[in-house]
């Protein structure tokens, strides 16, 4: 059932508006004795999930006994990410979670099941996997937080998502994520109804009797014209409704589609959001259906210091490289390290082109061009791109340049997907 709702498409919620959301959805917990929160981390610093946990922790007091950030594969938050995210949930009520160590299995989805939902494009099982602390219990209620966004993997972010890849194990993961690329991102992306989501939910249905019970937060941000961060809507609920509402106002706030594909893009990387590609190449990943055939895609990326979120995961990245689809599929049949990395294999076909356009990687010093070019883009200097394409001079979406120049510009990629009309229909 809900719990708390509002949204539309002219919907600005406010801070004090958010508070009195958030409270009245927390009553659904009032014979909870101990409760675990589970938010995402800093790669959705924009969701709000952070001051929504924050106000949980003024109303719920020493009830909440735990923070889990939903990591899934990303690095650790850093104090100084916590101090930017949670300025007012004590960091000793947070936790790390180990996607490789600290899991329990909850159940099997057959792989009859997971051929059928996705058209027989592999044939294997899904482990139904979560953090251990979320079943032990330890706890006897969980407030899951976060964003319903466009996403590559499964079509629109969150939900079950953030329990069996945010707080999921590496099998999960590996093999969550190469469905989603196997199925095809184009087929998938700002969608509710996907292979992928078909999974999870089927995994929540075998793990429920076995999870504490979850209350479900979901936001849906948007950036206005003017560039502000706005809040168009909020749910809470026990139930799927929740992400069902969420991801029909989603689909109206965070896809742009447009009328004629992009020649020249330009996506600026917040670098205190974005120091991977891992998590950089949401640039690729959410304007791929937008580009034109022989376009260009200028990355901006002051803040990147390496490829993957961790030494395992950034050493394939560097040795395949992103390359099309096709050749990474073949890749994982030839190569025991990436057939055993199912997640990375998947991420190298996000992050691929499919050779219709270039992609262009402007750096901070931290990586060098034989670095860039050696994983399949091509390299810019960042001053240069910089003086080219000034972030102050740039508003989000079209801008033709003193020099007639006609470029597409995105601020933060993460908050929504670009497309054609065309692209988005097939």
């Amino acid at each position: 059932m809900m719990y708390a709702e509002r949204g539309s498409v002219r919907d600005d919620i406010s801070s004090n508006e958010l508070s009195a959301l958030v409270r009245q959805s927390l009553k659904a917990l009032q014979a909870a004795k101990r409760v675990i929160a589970v938010p995402p981390d800093i790669t959705r610093i924009h969701s709000q999930a952070g001051a929504i946990t924050d106000i949980a922790y003024r109303e719920l007091g020493p009830r909440l006994g735990a923070v889990l950030p939903a990591l899934g594969t990303h690095a650790p938050m850093s104090s100084q990410e916590l101090d930017s995210m949670y300025p007012g949930t004590p960091k000793n009520l947070f936790r790390v979670h180990d996607w490789r160590k600290d899991l329990v299995e909850l159940g099997r989805i057959p792989s009859s099941f997971v051929r059928e939902v996705g058209e027989a494009v592999v044939d294997y099982d899904y482990p139904v996997q979560a953090n251990k602390m979320l079943s032990d219990g330890s706890f006897d209620a969980i407030v899951s937080i976060g964003q319903v966004v466009p996403h590559e993997v499964i079509g629109l972010a969150n939900h079950a998502k953030n329990i069996f890849v945010g707080t999921g194990g590496k099998e999960a993961i590996d093999k969550s994520h190469f469905l989603g690329a196997a199925y095809g991102m184009e087929r998938m992306m700002g969608r509710a109804d996907t292979p992928v989501r078909r999974i999870f939910n089927k995994a929540l249905e075998l793990a429920a009797p076995k999870l504490s019970p979850i209350l479900w937060i979901l936001t849906v941000m948007q950036r206005d014209e003017s560039g502000r961060l706005v809040m168009r809507g909020f749910y809470a609920g026990d139930d799927l409704e929740c992400f069902e509402k969420a991801a029909s106002l989603s689909r109206l706030v965070n896809i742009d589609m447009l009328e004629e594909p992009i020649q020249k893009a330009v996506v600026w990387l917040d670098p205190m959001e974005f120091r991977s590609t891992w998590l950089g190449n949401k640039a690729v990943y959410r304007t791929r259906m937008a580009m034109a055939d022989g376009g260009e895609l200028i990355i901006l990326a002051p803040g990147l210091v390496h490829f993957g979120e961790d030494s395992g995961i950034d050493a394939l990245i560097r040795r395949y490289g992103y390359r099309p689809s096709a050749r990474i599929r073949q890749l994982v049949l030839e190569h025991e390290d990436l057939g055993a990395n199912l997640s990375a294999a998947a991420h190298l076909i996000h992050g691929s082109s499919e050779g219709r356009f270039t992609v262009t990687y402007a750096p901070g010093p931290e990586v060098s061009r034989s670095e860039i070019e050696s994983v399949g883009y091509n390299y810019a200097r960042l001053d240069e791109m910089l003086a080219r394409y000034p972030m102050d001079k740039l508003a989000q979406g079209w801008n033709t340049l003193a020099g007639g120049e006609r470029v597409f510009f995105v601020p933060n990629p993460a908050l929504g997907l670009w497309t054609t009309k065309e692209r988005f229909e097939r």
